[in-house]
C-alpha cells in the first residue's frame, strides 16, 4: 500500500506547532529563569537589609559585651528570624563563635561559611552551603561606640526556601503561557486550513510533479492557448499562443488587460466578449485560426475563459483549391450528362434524315466550348489558373451566369506563387458569383489577369447590387463578405495575399453597374 503523503497544509502546520510550541516553551524557560534570578536577587537584598538592621541594633552592641551572650542573642535572633521570615539568623564572635542559631546545639560552634571581606569592614552577600544546606546569606561586621569590631551578623534565606516561592508563581507564569500557545495553535490550525482549502490538500511532491507536466504540456502542445481570468485579464499564454497571436516571446502580457495588448482585432473581440465560440475561424496577421473559447469553471464556480487556436492558413488554402477541383469536377459531370443527352438527340434527328439540323446542334455549343478553352489555354500559360478559370466558368453556366474571360487577358509567367495566384483568382471569382445570385439576368462576371504597367493585375467585375461605399474599407479585413451568414474568409484570405506580397487591392463601380475588385502586385516577387 502505498505512503500516504502530508499535504503542503498539513505540514505548514506540523511546523507551526512545533515552531510555536517550541516558542512557547523557551519563552516559559526565560521567564521561570529570570524569575529565579530576580528571586535570588531580592533574597539578597533581603538578607543583606536585615543583617544590617541586627549589626546596628543597640542591644546587640551591648550583648556582645557581656560574659553570656548567648542568653540575649538566641532569643533576640529567633525572634527577628521569625518576623522576616528568614532562615537563619546568626551573630558570632570574629573568630567565627555563634551565640545564636536555629538549632541550639549548634551554638558555640563555629560559623560555617566565608566571613573576611566582613571582617575587613565591608558587608557582602554570598551563596554558601551550610549546615542548614545551600543558602544566599549577608555577613555584615558590628561595631560598638569606639568602632571597634565585637562581632558579625549573617542572615540566610535557604535556596530551598527561594524555590518553593518560585513554585508558588509558576501556575501564574503557565497561566499566561498556554493560552498564549492555544491562540497559536488556533492561528497556524486557520492557516493550514485556508492553504489546503487554495492547495485543494496536495502534497509538495504532487504539486512539484502537476507544475512539472503542466509546463512542459504547455510548452509542447501545438495548439495556442490563451487563458483570462473573470475580469478580462491574461492569466496565461503559451508559447504556441504567442507566436499564432503575433506576440514577442518576450512581451509582458500577464496580468494585463486584453485592451491593453496589442492583439489581431477579431482575436482580441472574441477573447473581449467572452462567449462561447467553437470552430470560429479568425484572422491573425497572415494566418486563418480556428479558434473555441469556453468558461472554465472549477466545482461550478468561475475562474474565467480559455481560448484554444489552431493554425488553419495551409489547410484553408487547400480546401479552397479543393473546392475549385471539385466545382471543375461537378461541371464536367454536368456536361457529360448534357452531351449525353444533346448525342441523342443529334442521333435522332439523323435517323429521322433531318441531317442539317443535327450537324448545327451538334457543332454550335461545341464551338462556344471550345472557342472559350481556345481562349484560356492560349492567354493563360499557368495550367492550374486555367483550369480554374474553365471550371469557374461551368460552375458559373450550372447558375445562369456568364462568365467572361477579357480579350485582352493575357498572363505568360505569373510572379506569384501558384498557390496564392489561385487563392487571389478563386476568391475573387467566388465573391463575385455570390453578389450576382438572385439578381435578375443578365448576370455576368468578368475577369481579367494580366500584366499592366510592370504590375500583375487581377481583376474581377460583377452586375450585382455592387458594394456600398461605406463597406468599401471593411472589404478584405476582418472577414468582411457579400453573404449574410457566410464567415469572410474568401476576401480576407486575397487581403493577405496582398498585404504579404506588398501589393494593392481596390473596389469600384463596374460598367455593368456592380462592384469591380481590382488586385495590384508588384511584377518581381521573391518566392519562397
Amino acid at each position: 500500500m502505498a505512503r500516504r503523503q502530508w499535504s503542503i497544509a498539513g505540514q505548514l502546520f506540523a511546523l507551526q506547532a512545533m515552531v510555536v510550541t517550541l516558542l512557547v516553551l523557551a519563552g516559559a524557560a526565560g521567564a521561570v529563569w529570570l524569575a529565579r534570578s530576580d528571586s535570588r536577587q531580592a533574597a539578597q537584598e533581603e538578607v543583606l537589609a536585615v543583617a544590617q538592621t541586627v549589626a546596628r541594633s543597640p542591644d546587640v552592641r551591648a550583648a556582645l559585651t557581656t560574659a553570656d551572650p548567648a542568653s540575649i542573642l538566641q532569643p533576640y535572633a529567633e525572634s527577628t528570624r521569625v518576623a522576616t521570615g528568614t532562615d537563619f539568623v546568626v551573630v558570632m564572635a570574629p573568630d567565627r563563635t555563634r551565640f545564636s542559631h536555629p538549632t541550639r546545639e549548634r551554638i558555640g560552634q563555629p560559623f560555617v561559611g566565608e566571613i573576611g571581606p566582613a571582617l575587613a569592614g565591608h558587608p557582602f552577600t554570598t551563596t554558601n552551603v551550610g549546615t542548614l544546606g545551600e543558602s544566599v546569606r549577608a555577613v555584615v561586621p558590628v561595631y560598638d561606640e569606639q568602632r571597634h569590631l565585637v562581632g558579625l551578623v549573617s542572615v540566610g534565606i535557604t535556596t530551598r526556601a527561594i524555590d518553593r516561592k518560585l513554585l508558588g508563581q509558576l501556575p501564574v507564569l503557565f497561566g499566561v503561557a498556554a493560552p498564549a500557545l492555544a491562540l497559536a495553535a488556533t492561528g497556524s490550525w486557520l492557516l493550514s486550513r485556508r492553504l489546503r482549502r487554495q492547495t485543494h490538500g496536495l502534497g509538495p511532491a504532487q504539486m512539484t510533479r502537476m507544475y512539472e507536466y503542466y509546463d512542459a504540456v504547455l510548452h509542447s502542445v501545438r495548439e495556442g492557448l490563451v487563458v483570462l481570468t473573470t475580469d478580462r485579464r491574461v492569466a496565461l499564454v503559451n508559447d504556441e499562443g504567442r507566436r499564432l497571436l503575433g506576440l514577442d516571446a518576450d512581451a509582458p502580457v500577464i496580468d494585463q488587460p486584453v485592451a491593453g495588448i496589442d492583439l489581431p482585432p477579431a482575436a482580441a473581440e472574441l477573447l473581449d466578449s467572452g462567449r462561447d465560440a467553437r470552430d470560429e475561424p479568425i484572422l491573425a496577421g497572415d494566418r486563418v485560426l480556428v479558434a473555441n473559447q469556453r468558461t472554465a469553471r472549477f466545482e461550478g464556480a468561475a475562474l474565467g475563459t480559455v481560448l484554444t487556436l489552431r493554425d488553419q492558413t495551409e489547410l484553408r488554402t487547400l480546401a479552397s483549391e479543393l473546392d475549385s477541383v471539385r466545382a471543375l469536377t461537378e461541371a464536367l459531370q454536368a456536361q457529360t450528362h448534357e452531351s449525353a443527352n444533346r448525342l441523342h438527340t443529334v442521333l435522332t434527328l439523323v435517323e429521322l434524315g433531318r441531317t442539317e439540323e443535327a450537324v448545327r446542334l451538334g457543332t454550335r455549343d461545341l464551338a462556344l466550348a471550345q472557342q472559350l478553352t481556345d481562349r484560356v489555354v492560349g492567354a493563360v500559360t499557368e495550367p492550374a489558373l486555367a483550369a480554374l478559370l474553365l471550371g469557374k466558368s461551368a460552375q458559373a453556366g450550372e447558375r445562369g451566369v456568364d462568365l467572361i474571360v477579357e480579350p485582352d487577358c493575357r498572363l505568360d509567367d505569373s510572379p506569384l506563387p501558384t498557390a496564392d495566384l489561385l487563392t487571389v483568382v478563386g476568391n475573387l471569382v467566388d465573391n463575385a458569383l455570390e453578389a450576382v445570385a438572385g439578381t435578375p439576368a443578365p448576370r455576368r462576371v468578368r475577369v481579367f489577369v494580366g500584366a499592366a504597367d510592370d504590375e500583375l493585375v487581377v481583376r474581377v467585375a460583377d452586375s450585382g447590387p455592387g458594394l456600398a461605399p461605406e463597406r468599401v474599407a471593411d472589404a478584405f479585413r476582418r472577414g468582411w463578405s457579400t453573404k449574410s451568414t457566410g464567415r469572410g474568409l474568401g476576401l480576407a484570405l486575397v487581403g493577405q495575399v496582398v498585404r504579404r506580397h506588398g501589393g494593392s487591392a481596390e473596389v469600384d463601380r463596374s460598367d455593368d453597374g456592380g462592384s469591380r475588385f481590382t488586385v495590384r502586385l508588384p511584377s518581381r516577387i521573391e518566392r519562397s
